[in-house]
């Protein structure tokens, strides 16, 4: 019996020695990786600086309304000096309500530029991810990561470029 098992787990542990080599073969699959600098990506991408000039243009007209806004209280202010006690109270409520227009407006073109900017940044976004994944997949890569997350990463297997050229056309 003692002899059975003996030999019984030398089978086993010679299969194993036999059996793993082929097993790996058969399992193992090299995977093929690379990064890519997405804030470069981002920050090159023709799309990226036309959203940039659009939002700053839109930026400019609001500002140049808000500096209307803010002529016309001043004006009002200088006005008001000039005026008899009776006067000035009268004036001074047209004075509030202009300056709480001009905290309105103020309100209004932040939350417009924002939006504005946070949807022309999605659209990007995606823009760039949809090359990525396509440039992966058709070139066989498994994994395709932000250069951010990387301690360490060869030049070697930076698409950066690749992407960029892909985007850019």
């Amino acid at each position: 019996m003692r002899k059975s098992v003996i030999l019984l787990t030398a089978l086993i542990f010679a299969a194993g020695l036999f059996a793993g080599p082929a097993c790996e073969t058969v399992f193992a699959k090299e995977m093929k990786l690379a990064y890519v600098d997405l804030a470069k990506i981002f920050d090159e991408y023709k799309k990226t600086k036309d959203a940039e000039k659009a939002l700053e243009e839109k930026g400019k007209t609001k500002e140049a309304e808000r500096s209307r806004l803010i002529e016309e209280i001043k004006k009002l202010k200088d006005e008001q000096a000039l005026l008899s006690e009776k006067a000035k109270a009268e004036k001074q409520k047209a004075i509030d309500t202009k300056i709480k227009s001009l905290q309105d407006y103020d309100t209004k073109a932040r939350n417009e530029l924002v939006k504005d900017r946070n949807d022309a940044l999605g659209g990007i976004m995606k823009d760039i991810e949809k090359v990525v994944t396509d440039y992966a997949k058709a070139n066989g890569y498994d994994v395709v990561m932000n250069s951010r997350m990387l301690l360490y990463g060869a030049e070697q297997y930076d698409l950066t470029a690749e992407i960029l050229a892909k985007l850019n056309k």
